[in-house]
């Protein structure tokens, strides 16, 4: 115990914690003006966090001092040209020193250790960060992460024993063709993926035939030809995500989602949005609402003669969809809604925590976004693009950067990551009303909280049967939080956990043998997501065929199949049409 003066220590105690909540309060200030992304503020205020915290500091540093001396036992063994198995081997699914040449020889085996004890350590400090919030943890580490990835020893030529093996197997040819390469990502603004010469969209992409049989300045619909003599009475209409080109629904023959559903004796209809530039700065989401979702609707409607539809919609065109239902429920009288039942692809709600993207979302960052598009009047579909593979980027940006500069390789053609290269911009207001509501507020699942089209949404006015698709890696939408809104709707609701990610989780056609898996389930009232997953073991194979089981027998009798375009809706463009080709 401390004699003398208690008092003055526990004064002394509360002075020092007044006074750093008063620095931190004003770096924070400093921080929204000068760093409105949270790049660096977040890691100094992990730095200074383990210095108001010297105990924590002092545990984590014997336990560091605990790993280096099995590093440098290894050290010693490597340089003695001893083997001695890796003290720290690289992560599960990290295939950056799988190469044998990483472990064989000692320097490089030691390079390896030394960075990835480094970056282990690193990770984990700023993860347990005392006195720091989960969402500052988590940027500070997202941000260290991504400068610890730019500076592996992979990355570099002088330090990546592949790279320099193939340069002399080569003669230089690989670095020839490596700077080749560079430049060709420097004329083109980004890391690219997939030679884009290897696709054209509407001759080896997106061939499934149809019309354009409406347009307006905001979509085009899309009308496909049947491809049996009878199909259901009630047509499909799919919603698609306005921050990517709606062929990822229509790529390859064999992984198109649309063929598989006109093969399955259903009439589709897609949205096919415009890429929005400046002139469009002004449209908002009441705008995507009505001349968007609620225009395709009424078109399917008019075209094949149903009074009602069964609509999808895909990401935010899912989020879209919901507000959609819940805006035509308060609409409509409850036997004229235009829909019959609803389906969701990896589709947030509840934004309450919406995955890693959290980390580029808050009131500073989206207030500086929201600056930059006034200038511009829309966000660049390459900004948001580099934002979504910063969360990935080991395998988005720096494998490409491996294997295309140092290794001298040309990607092989692969249609969705051509697809996801085909990116699109947003426009001012509305993307902007989208962030602040939906990701900084929350609101949709707030009844009434918010009006769109002049009616305030309230998702447990929704009575349709739902069908909702997760997919078990995405980390865009986390199927944990999109299992959120069964809490928020009414009616039957069936719930779909896909194997994969976002994309590769949805395209996913069935094949033989089975690639994938899923868990298909009702879901009752009071269901947990870890509860229900636990209840419902996973069966091999594509979760489209479970769809079909669920979908064909309430999409109506069978009747003749109609024609992609009719009289009263004439084909203005063929198939994919014109807005998915704009740049």
């Amino acid at each position: 115990m401390n004699g003398g003066h208690p008092h003055r220590d526990d004064a002394h105690g509360k002075g020092t914690a007044a006074s750093h909540d008063v620095f931190m309060q004003w770096l924070e200030g400093v921080s929204r003006v000068s760093d409105p992304f949270g790049v660096s503020a977040p890691i100094l205020h992990a730095q200074i966090a383990w210095m108001a915290h010297p105990a924590e500091l002092a545990s984590r540093m014997a336990h560091l001092s605990s790993d280096l001396a099995r590093l440098q036992w290894h050290t010693l063994q490597r340089m003695l040209g001893l083997p001695d198995p890796d003290p720290i081997p690289p992560a599960e699914g990290d295939s950056r020193f799988s190469d044998p040449a990483w472990t064989e020889l000692p320097t490089f085996d030691l390079m390896k250790e030394w960075y990835l004890a480094f970056t282990r350590h690193t990770q984990d400090m700023l993860y347990d960060t005392p006195g720091m919030s989960d969402k500052d943890r988590e940027r500070a580490a997202f941000w260290w992460r991504n400068w610890l990835n730019a500076v592996a020893p992979t990355n570099w030529l002088f330090t990546n024993p592949v790279a320099l093996r193939k340069a002399m197997e080569t003669r230089g040819e690989s670095l020839v063709r490596g700077f080749r390469n560079f430049l060709e990502d420097l004329k083109a603004g980004e890391v690219r993926m997939t030679d884009p010469d290897d696709f054209r969209v509407g001759e080896n992409l997106a061939t499934t035939p149809g019309a354009v049989v409406m347009r307006n300045r905001l979509l085009e619909v899309i009308h496909y030809a049947p491809t049996r003599p009878r199909v259901h009475a009630e047509p499909v209409v799919i919603v698609t995500p306005w921050i990517n080109k709606f062929y990822v629904l229509d790529l390859t023959p064999k992984k198109s989602m649309i063929r598989y559903l006109l093969d399955q004796g259903l009439d589709v209809f897609i949205t096919s949005w415009k890429n929005p530039d400046a002139d469009l700065r002004d449209v908002t989401f009441d705008d995507y609402l009505l001349e968007g979702v609620h225009a395709a609707v009424e078109t399917a409607r008019a075209l094949t003669g149903a009074d009602k539809v069964h609509a999808a919609g895909y990401c935010i065109g899912g989020t879209a969809l919901a507000m959609y239902m819940a805006w035509a429920n308060r609409r409509f009288a409850a036997d004229a809604v235009p829909v019959r039942d609803w389906t969701l692809f990896t589709t947030l709600v509840d934004f309450r925590s919406p995955g890693e993207i959290e980390v580029f979302i808050d009131e500073a960052s989206v207030q500086s976004l929201c600056e930059a598009m006034a200038r511009k009047g829309c966000l660049e579909g390459k900004e948001m693009a580099t934002s979504f593979r910063l969360l990935r980027a080991n395998s988005l940006i720096w494998h490409y950067v491996v294997n295309g500069w140092l290794y001298g390789e040309t990607p092989p053609p692969f249609d969705v990551l051509y697809w996801n290269m085909d990116s699109t911009r947003m426009p001012q207001a509305m993307h902007g009303w989208y962030l602040r509501e939906l990701y900084l507020h929350n609101r949709l699942v707030q009844p009434d909280a918010l009006t769109v089209a002049g009616e305030p949404l309230d998702l447990r006015r929704i009575v349709q049967p739902l069908y909702a698709v997760a997919a078990e890696d995405d980390h865009i939408a986390p199927w944990r939080e999109t299992f959120r809104i069964h809490r928020h709707v009414s009616g039957e609701r069936r719930f779909v956990l896909s194997s994969s990610g976002h994309i590769l989780g949805i395209v996913n056609p069935p094949v033989d043998p089975p690639k994938r898996s899923f868990r298909a389930a009702p879901v009752e009232a009071g269901d947990q997501a870890a509860h229900w997953h636990a209840a419902n073991a996973a069966t091999p194979g594509s979760w489209w065929s479970d769809w079909m089981d669920w979908l064909k027998p309430r999409a109506g009798s069978l009747v003749k199949a109609r024609p992609a375009a009719t009289a009263d809706f004439p084909e203005l463009a063929p198939a994919p049409g014109s807005y998915v080709l704009e740049r």
